[in-house]
């Protein structure tokens, strides 16, 4: 079976040398190239052939690509290239890796239609003037096979390590044995659904109960299934550090595992498994540019490398095998440093490698998300595994809305950029002009549109074009201000491209109106991630998104895209409804107007519930202040009670530090907010944690945005009211509620603090199991001890 790789990726692997180079270079979006290639294709005459698929072969390497179009008149072949600013500009490394593409297609056409030679043109198209550059280079059919040949050579050793591993990997994956004595309760009829939704290739939502262990339950049968489905990857996306982790410990716990229990002697699964982490967290020089001129492990980083990612992966070229290896944040980094590379990037190439990759959501789902390129470029079938999916919901909104910030623009009118360049500081105090004329135009305080103001979006248009231009003429001048605000507005303006009934444009106008230039907030503010995220689920192979709480089906399949054909699946809890108490406070009222006459019940009640019995407990409130008050008034009222609380902008080590309170031995109350950090992904077992309280709903406030998403969501959907406020909501509380019980030995109390709890539509959204408890029993802990004395 050859090796499969794609023309980009063959040239990117052999012709690119020199610095990494990370300088702003104003960049088309898709739309444009699109835009761009049309452009190109109409001026073209009418035998004019465009985006051809070619393939050859070399050895045991199979290349293949789509050229933009060929010119049979002129027996031209055409790589077509859009750009802002001037060409002058573009990198040496830049061009180099064009021509070499370029030349590549050549050869395959030539090869296609015994064209004894050809001419090899790169064309750019400046988007700004619509002008085309042409550069042309007439070539031998022999000598654009030579270059081929050399490509294909450099990259073969390559490969043919790549086949041997992909062979021991499919073997070792075929043999592989769950690691543990058998399957949890719920766990098998998980796995069991992942299986047939990888064999059939469909998508997969399943909802699985806290504590079955879903990460090992749906990473262990993709994993089987690969090798039969031909999976090149597997893309694992979480939403929080603490879900990656979890995935990384079930993969190593696999991989570690050996194929026969009897025979030691079995090597491990020979897996790659790739753990990205966020530049910020990477990054060994933060004071530098991403540039050979300003860090040292950006200078020649594609000289060192091919070294570096052969030592990284652990290829052993000598015995023509590698094994598997744990391609870490700590062991990316120390071979990175080894071979003088930014770890970062080294990250970024070794996705290409890699078996499974572990990373955020954004890594796929995002506009311009590096796996999901890679998957297009390269054509891999990939399986695909949403952790906790219930939140892809929220984050999906955030990935595609924008918006301007009075702040952004008042530092860029004040950068060192528009100080220098008048052509910059005009075309910034057009955008202001136009974004006053909104804030004079509207007299409320908050207002909806049906379309983005043609003014600001003309202003803003024109603001890139000249900052476009500006920028490329002073690489080493660097102006934090004018580039924020810059890629601010590119992200708008992409947004008003595919703008559509997914979203709605608001104007926010804050208090002290008028205090400083653009004082308003302009969104784009998407509701419905639904048509950013469906094709990036419908090019992988399978997916399973997975969590608690799916609950209802319809919401999930509705805002998150699923495919018409996809499966769900409920696994039934295995807990026991002996094990979690549930008592509904049907006297107290949390909503806003009630706040204060709540205080003192809530404290009460966490008090009664601590002296019944005393361990650790975990506190929901629905928001800092309404946290701190509860605190306040419990240690006035019952100073016996021990408490630690949450508090905005917690660091890893101090969230560390709130989690670590809770020990087997340990007693009191940690007071956090619903939602938060503590609120989901947290694992406190056994007498870590004995009971909650959920003071909310966990409804979101009812203000002049959630309104008009209701209102949307009521024409979209017909159900405004629960799409927007009612599911959101108990998910939160039924996320926050699975911290207490975690396995099948633990027991618990959860006590549901608002008179809503009791009604009926509430009820219908709470696990099932839960069904045979205390629900809507006003009677209070004080009354039932004494009945129990």
């Amino acid at each position: 079976m050859p090796y499969t790789v794609a023309v980009r990726e063959l040239c990117e692997f052999t012709a690119k040398q020199g610095d990494l180079d990370l300088r702003f270079t104003p960049a088309p979006t898709a739309q444009e190239g699109i835009a761009g290639h049309a452009l190109v294709y109409e001026r073209r005459g009418p035998s004019y052939r465009r985006e051809l698929t070619l393939s050859g072969e070399f050895g045991e390497l199979r290349v293949r690509g789509r050229a933009d179009g060929f010119d049979p008149d002129r027996r031209r072949l055409e790589e077509i290239k859009t750009f802002r600013g001037s060409l002058d500009r573009q990198r040496p490394t830049h061009r180099r890796l064009h021509w070499a593409q370029a030349k590549v297609y050549a050869w395959l056409l030539c090869q296609a239609e015994t064209l004894p030679d050809i001419e090899v043109a790169l064309v750019y198209l400046d988007l700004g003037s619509q002008e085309e550059t042409l550069l042309t280079e007439r070539c031998s059919a022999e000598e654009l096979r030579a270059h081929f040949e050399s490509l294909c050579e450099r990259f073969l050793a390559w490969a043919v390590l790549e086949l041997a591993h992909r062979q021991q990997r499919d073997a070792a994956l075929q043999a592989l044995r769950f690691p543990f004595g058998d399957f949890r309760v719920g766990q098998r009829p998980l796995a069991e659904a992942v299986y047939r939704a990888a064999a059939t290739g469909r998508c997969l939502l399943a909802q699985a109960p806290t504590g079955i262990g879903k990460t090992m339950g749906t990473i262990f049968p993709l994993l089987k299934a690969a090798p039969g489905q031909r999976i090149d990857k597997i893309f694992f996306l979480a939403a929080k550090t603490s879900g990656r982790q979890t995935a990384l410990d079930a993969v190593e716990r696999l991989v570690e595992r050996r194929i026969e229990r009897d025979d030691a002697s079995k090597p491990s699964v020979p897996l790659r498994v790739l753990e990205l982490v966020a530049r910020d967290k990477s990054c060994e020089h933060p004071d530098k540019a991403c540039n050979g001129e300003s860090c040292p492990l950006a200078k020649g980083f594609y000289d060192r490398l091919p070294a570096a990612r052969s030592a990284a992966l652990q290829v052993d070229r000598a015995a023509g095998s590698d094994a598997g290896v744990a391609l870490t944040r700590t062991a990316v980094r120390e071979a990175a440093l080894a071979h003088e590379v930014c770890p970062y990037y080294l990250s970024q190439e070794l996705a290409r490698w890699a078996d499974v990759v572990v990373g955020d959501y954004n890594y796929y789902f995002d506009h311009g998300a590096l796996l999901y390129g890679l998957t297009q470029v390269n054509q891999w079938r990939i399986g695909l595994l949403v952790d906790e999916a219930h939140n892809l919901v929220e984050r999906g909104r955030k990935m595609f809305s924008a918006t301007l910030s009075p702040e952004r623009l008042f530092q860029a009118r004040r950068s060192s950029g528009a100080t220098a360049s008048p052509l910059v500081r005009k075309a910034l105090d057009k955008v202001r002009r136009g974004w006053r004329a909104i804030d004079k135009a509207q007299a409320e305080p908050y207002a909806a549109y049906e379309a983005f103001p043609e003014a600001l979006l003309s202003a803003l248009q024109h603001s890139i074009g000249v900052v476009s231009e500006h920028l490329p003429a002073h690489p080493d001048e660097i102006d934090p201000a004018l580039l924020d605000f810059h890629f601010e507005t590119l992200h708008v303006t992409r947004a008003v491209e595919s703008f559509g009934p997914h979203s709605l444009v608001d104007v926010q106008k804050p208090a002290g109106f008028g205090a400083k230039p653009g004082p308003s907030v302009i969104c784009i503010r998407n509701i419905v991630p639904a048509p950013f995220l469906k094709p990036r689920l419908a090019a992988a192979h399978t997916s399973t998104l997975f969590s608690a709480t799916l609950q209802p089906q319809a919401f999930h399949a509705d805002l998150l895209g699923l495919p018409e054909n996809h499966v769900s699946i409920e696994v039934p809890s295995p807990f026991d409804a002996s094990q979690l108490q549930v008592h509904v406070a049907s006297h107290i009222s949390t909503r806003y107007q009630h706040r204060r006459a709540s205080l003192q019940p809530i404290a009460d009640l966490i008090a009664a519930q601590y002296r019944v019995a005393p361990g650790n407990y975990l506190a929901f409130l629905s928001s800092y202040d309404y946290l701190e008050q509860v605190a306040e008034l419990l240690a006035e009222r019952h100073p016996d009670v021990p408490q630690w609380r949450q508090s905005r902008r917690m660091s890893e080590g101090e969230q560390r530090q709130f989690l670590d309170r809770f020990t087997d031995e340990g007693r009191g109350v940690g007071f956090a907010v619903l939602g938060g950090a503590f609120a989901e992904g947290v694992d406190l077992p056994g007498r870590r944690l004995i009971g909650a309280f959920l003071s909310t709903l966990g409804l979101p406030q009812v203000n002049a945005v959630n309104e008009q998403i209701r209102a949307r969501m009521d024409r979209l959907f017909g159900a405004g009211y629960d799409y927007t406020y009612l599911y959101p909501g108990l998910q939160k509380v039924v996320q926050a509620a699975g911290r207490v019980i975690r396995t099948t030995e633990d027991r618990g109390v959860v006590h549901l603090i608002d008179d809503r709890f009791a009604r009926a539509e509430v009820q219908r959204l709470l696990p099932a199991w839960w069904a045979q408890n205390h629900r809507g029993t006003p009677t209070s802990l004080l009354s039932r001890k004494q009945e129990r004395e």
